[in-house]
């Protein structure tokens, strides 16, 4: 799917150029504002995790991106500005695994000078060596992915033989660094790690950081998702609420896609993220910026939007503003409302390529 982008020309090249954006709120064919970007530095990862990059195609003769094809730190830090610009109010780094790019605090020192809520996804591994840095460096929190605290079922999920006990010291070193609170991402998969449920939120309640378990989704087209080994979100509350009294809270700002759950003894709280069985398209106010450059408006996109050419071809910043104000005007994404056993086996972008 690396190659399904469409292009936006770069200066001098004959066709309509967008209409002018005014500097005004932007909203899609649905109403919805432009307010989180998804940037994803990289396109590799140490991990091969079954829902995600598994290894039967991202194998060793998998072709990933030249070093020239991807956006460089300036590159980014550019366009972030400009998005913010445009209304952007919070940034995530994702990857395939940011901290495989070398020197990612380099980025994260040029964007922590834009008025913006800057976090990072990470799998963890090298989340302890680098949490010290990342947050010298601006970073404000920490996403750290793991799908499950019995280390024969991480292992086996990760497909990399990497231990549990190496990502829990990553999430110390991440508290140690002020990177607080950080919130665990479980994807729960039917028959592989839903066991693994209660002992999550076990482990990590009163702890300060949030757990949040997410239905496994149909992103890309690699990783065999099939309905019937979804664990619908209700299913998670009943589960865990069977051990622990919760009660629903509020969402913290419009268009979070976590419904948050606390504890009635006041331990902390949980989320569930259930694009699958309960999809929240209606409130989704996402842009994503691939590796190499290209803006995508939903995470089940087909096909992206080429600014790596405009970057590249000397177009000022009035001509970018334009050209991401022509996509987002036009974006009418609400693939999870409309999802069916027939979308699901369509080609679509890879998570591993756009961030989750």
């Amino acid at each position: 799917m690396q190659d399904k982008v469409i292009p936006i020309h770069a200066p001098g090249a004959s066709r309509r150029p967008a209409p002018p954006y005014d500097g005004g709120p932007l909203a899609d064919t649905l109403g919805r504002p432009l307010r989180d970007l998804r940037i994803s530095v990289t396109d590799r990862c140490n991990f091969r995790c079954v829902y995600c990059m598994p290894r039967e195609v991202f194998d060793a003769e998998h072709k990933f991106l030249p070093h020239s094809a991807i956006l460089t730190f300036e590159e980014i830090a550019r366009l972030a500005r400009v998005l913010v610009g445009m209304g952007v109010k919070k940034i995530r780094l994702t990857g395939g695994e940011p901290l495989v790019r070398r020197d990612l605090h380099r980025l994260i020192e040029q964007l922590a000078w834009l008025d913006v809520d800057l976090t990072l996804t990470t799998n963890g591994s090298l989340l302890a060596k680098q949490a010290r840095r990342l947050a010298d460096a601006g970073l404000k929190r920490v996403t750290v992915s793991l799908d499950s605290l019995d280390d024969a079922v991480f292992r086996a999920m990760n497909d990399a033989d990497f231990p549990v006990a190496k990502v829990l010291e990553g999430i110390d070193a991440a508290t140690a660094a002020g990177l607080a609170p950080v919130k665990i991402n479980m994807v729960v998969k039917r028959g592989t790690n839903d066991q693994e449920i209660v002992p999550m939120a076990r482990h990590f309640r009163g702890s300060g950081h949030i757990v949040r378990f997410i239905e496994y989704m149909d992103v890309g087209s690699t990783n065999g998702w099939r309905l019937d080994e979804v664990v619908p979100s209700a299913e998670v509350v009943k589960r865990i609420g069977e051990h622990f009294a919760l009660a629903q809270a509020d969402a913290n700002y419009s268009g979070e896609v976590a419904e948050r759950w606390r504890y009635a003894d006041g331990a902390g709280e949980i989320g569930v993220i259930a694009s699958v069985t309960q999809a929240f398209c209606r409130d989704c106010n996402r842009m994503r910026l691939s590796t190499e450059g290209a803006l995508y408006t939903c995470l089940f996109a087909q096909s992206g939007h080429d600014l790596k050419a405009l970057l590249r071809g000397g177009a000022g910043d009035d001509q970018i503003r334009n050209e991401i104000a022509a996509v987002w005007r036009a974006r009418g994404d609400r693939y999870s409302e409309i999802r069916t056993a027939e979308t699901a086996n369509l080609p679509k972008v890879e998570m591993s390529y756009i961030g989750g």
